[in-house]
């Protein structure tokens, strides 16, 4: 429908860190799959200000009601037709295991919530994912970087480069360590999302199947990392 039109995913809070900020992405003249699939990368969902300051008002006004009436973190979808807002769904978001612990922690604090319901809002199999490998920060000072994307699921990741989920699960089973590459990631990549140390893709945003589906697995993964190229005919992975 044109650039009076588009469609968006948006947390109340941010799913990475719990901190509490409105956060999300969207993309114009577009629809719904177009955010998730990672086809594209999306705008955050600051850039609605500027474009649309009337509807992202709105939006702002309806999630703030959503979350205050299920007294938890939402995720919702959106769509813009011809300049007006329709919400399509809100549900509880998914968070990672730090953003879970903050999130409940901020909600006691706000009255939002009692104290035995922030105990239950973390699971004690994901305690462990609190004690995510993180980098050295003297030695990351120290290190030059190869290429950027969006931080979609804290931790550190090392292992082989692997292109294609059946590779990374065969890979896995013979005792190696790998990192799956993808152009953006689908439901067909699961199996190799599962056994992979890091995920790394080169389109898509936080709000992208793998952004989504690495945060509820506990796995590190950079979304979004357009310095990156795959060349699948040499099997390459180049920066630039």
């Amino acid at each position: 429908k044109g650039d009076t039109s588009g469609t968006g995913v948006c947390f109340t809070r941010n799913p990475s860190d719990g901190t509490k900020k409105f956060y999300g992405e969207f993309l114009m003249n577009a629809q719904g799959e177009d955010v998730v699939s990672g086809i594209r990368t999306p705008l955050s969902i600051d850039e609605l200000a500027k474009i649309m300051p009337h509807v992202y008002q709105e939006l702002v006004d309806i999630y703030q009601k959503l979350e205050l009436h299920y007294a938890d973190m939402q995720d919702m979808e959106f769509t813009i037709q011809d300049g007006r807002l329709f919400i399509l769904q809100t549900r509880n978001g998914k968070r990672t295991v730090r953003a879970a612990v903050k999130m409940a922690v901020d909600m006691v604090n706000e009255g939002l919530i009692d104290k035995e319901t922030a105990l239950m809002r973390v699971n004690a199999d994901q305690i462990e994912q609190l004690l995510h490998k993180q980098f050295d920060d003297a030695v990351l000072k120290k290190s030059k970087a190869i290429g950027a994307g969006l931080p979609a699921s804290p931790g550190v990741a090392v292992g082989k480069i692997v292109f294609d989920a059946a590779k990374a699960l065969k890979w896995h089973h013979n005792g190696q360590k790998v990192v799956l590459v993808r152009n953006e990631t689908s439901p067909e990549d699961i199996m190799g999302m599962n056994v992979a140390e890091g995920i790394l893709t080169i389109h898509g945003g936080m709000t992208s199947h793998a952004a989504v589906i690495a945060r509820g697995m506990g796995t590190c993964c950079v979304a979004g990392c357009s310095d990156a190229q795959i060349h699948e005919d040499t099997h390459t992975l180049m920066f630039h």
